[in-house]
């Protein structure tokens, strides 16, 4: 990470603070002293997650909107945390290897953090505009169980201003139940600043969705998506996906790391289907 980028996203005028109060203006601080611890830490990343990291100030787009609770502020900042994060994970090129390259291009590559243990990387090139994957993605989360058979459902709990959303997803069982169905609670994140969007998430909890029967409660994160136009041909995107997932129970390493490699292929696959029935549905 950029220092200096930090330093910008932290920055809060004096005369902003003075205009806040009680709980909102302590959330505040609190928030950018966090950002400004991570401007210590980190290397420099692509131009491209600059510039995201640079327009991506959480305080500067709250500012305007009605005053949080407490856990709502929490969420905010788990969200917001998340997405930086996985900026920097995807930021460091060193270490990766790859895991599975298909014909059409679409890669997966992985590696080993200290603090997080394996990441997956998927970068694919999908023939629709930026609008289009983001609506899917973004707007249309909760039909996610209608195109991706490894998804059972996607629910909407909370919403906390425009940014933020309270998530349960519920996980198909893989083909022969090697690894049975699991559940998420998460907190996500959504930023879309120019052409480029970023949809960071990580696990949370929420008192009013506790552990299902039949479901093992698992943990992401941090995980983001970044969707950006290909150079050159606007009327594609380019989607970066880093997945950080704990599936938790018994499963020998090398089944998981082979599950969750297919499972991001599979997804830019079922991507694609949606993509072109809906495009073709609306013409």
């Amino acid at each position: 990470m950029l220092p200096a980028t930090f330093k910008l996203c932290a920055a809060i005028s004096y005369q902003h603070l003075r205009n806040m109060t009680g709980l909102r203006r302590q959330a505040a601080v609190a928030i950018s002293q966090e950002l400004s611890k991570l401007a210590c830490r980190g290397t420099g990343p692509s131009t491209w997650i600059n510039q995201v990291r640079r327009r991506s100030s959480l305080l500067s787009s709250r500012l305007e909107e009605k005053p949080f609770s407490e856990m709502e502020m929490s969420y905010i900042k788990q969200g917001e945390e998340a997405l930086q994060k996985s900026l920097s994970i995807l930021g460091d090129q060193d270490g990766w290897k790859t895991e599975t390259v298909v014909d059409n291009g679409d890669k997966v590559q992985s590696k080993v953090l200290p603090d997080v243990g394996k990441v997956f990387r998927l970068e694919v090139v999908v023939d629709q505009p930026l609008d289009a994957v983001y609506s899917e993605l973004v707007d249309n989360m909760e039909q996610m169980g209608d195109w991706n058979p490894n998804v059972k459902e996607v629910k909407i709990l909370q919403k906390i201003g425009k940014d933020t959303v309270i998530t349960h997803e519920k996980a198909a069982a893989t083909p022969g139940n090697i690894v049975g169905p699991r559940d998420f609670v998460s907190v996500r994140c959504s930023k879309r600043r120019g052409s480029t969007c970023v949809l960071a998430g990580m696990s949370t909890k929420y008192g009013a969705m506790p552990e299902q029967e039949g479901f093992v409660r698992a943990e992401n994160g941090p995980t983001c998506m970044i969707l950006r136009p290909l150079p050159g041909s606007p009327s594609q995107t380019k989607l970066i996906w880093l997945l950080s997932i704990d599936l938790k129970g018994w499963l020998p390493k090398t089944i998981i790391n082979q599950v969750l490699s297919q499972t991001q292929v599979a997804f830019a696959n079922h991507l694609r289907e949606r993509l072109a029935r809906t495009v073709a549905v609306n013409c």
